[in-house]
This record gives C-alpha cells, sequence and structure tokens, in this order.
C-alpha cells in the first residue's frame, strides 16, 4: 500500500509538472504569434451570419491587429458580394474588412460560373484563381484554423 502511495504521488507530480509547461508553452506561443482564421463562406443565406461572426471575432480579441482572417467564398454566396447587387451593410463591412487587413477571397471557378469579374465585385477581393476549395487548403496548410459557421 505504501509503493502505492509513493507510485500515485510521483504520478501526480509528474501530471503537473507538464500541465505546467505546456500552459506556459501555450502562452508563450499565443504571446508571440497572432490566431489565424480561414472562414469559408458558400450559402447565400449565410451571409450576413458570417460576416457577423467575423466582425464578433474582431471585436472579441480586441481588433484586426490581433487576428488573421481569410474569408474565402465561393458557389451562391458570391453573388451577394457582386457591386451592383450588393446591399450597403454588406458593401460596408466589406470595406471595413479590407482596411483591417482581413483577406477576401472570390473563387474564381464561382467566378467564370457567374460570369462576373473581380472588378465587378466589391473592392478588396482577391481572385483564388485555382478555386475556393484549394485556397481554403492552402490556408490550413499554412497554419490557418478553419471554420464554416
Amino acid at each position: 500500500m505504501n509503493r502505492r502511495s509513493i507510485l500515485w504521488s510521483a504520478v501526480s507530480a509528474l501530471g503537473a509538472a507538464l500541465d505546467a509547461s505546456g500552459a506556459r508553452a501555450a502562452t508563450e506561443v499565443s504571446a508571440s504569434s497572432k490566431l489565424k482564421v480561414a472562414y469559408h463562406l458558400s450559402d447565400a443565406e449565410k451571409v450576413h451570419f458570417v460576416l457577423g461572426n467575423i466582425q464578433n471575432h474582431i471585436d472579441g480579441v480586441g481588433g484586426p491587429e490581433h487576428v488573421t482572417i481569410a474569408l474565402v467564398i465561393h458557389g451562391p454566396a458570391l453573388k451577394a458580394f457582386h457591386s451592383a447587387q450588393a446591399n450597403p451593410d454588406v458593401s460596408k463591412r466589406v470595406g471595413d474588412f479590407s482596411q483591417g487587413g482581413i483577406e477576401l477571397a472570390a473563387c474564381g471557378n464561382t467566378m467564370k460560373a457567374q460570369n462576373v469579374t473581380l472588378s465587378e465585385l466589391l473592392p478588396g477581393f482577391v481572385n483564388a484563381e485555382n478555386g475556393g476549395v484549394v485556397r481554403l487548403a492552402e490556408l490550413q496548410s499554412q497554419g490557418y484554423l478553419y471554420l464554416r459557421p
């Protein structure tokens, strides 16, 4: 019984030491680098929801300087970002996000399917020439966390 107590104490101490070093490492990583997040938007009915999520994310971390965000749009959702069709709220948010350093990527395949050019989208967009899903995979390989609200 005494051996069990000694063994249990040793295992507990080792676990506590590992937890402390892991917490310290996590704090050091978060202090030295910004979180990188890729938002995926393809559903037209979720445009306002996703834009709201991004704004809440920015507000929650204390501003765009504390997070790196990319928004990748493809499919039916891209129509909401055509300059001729965008409502004022979407236009304002896209402008704010673009000025805040958020990457706004439009799927090149969707642009072709919708017969729209980059100049016909709201200002601030870049062309994900190889496709939206390819861009999302590239971002994930660069350490971005993937979110599809």
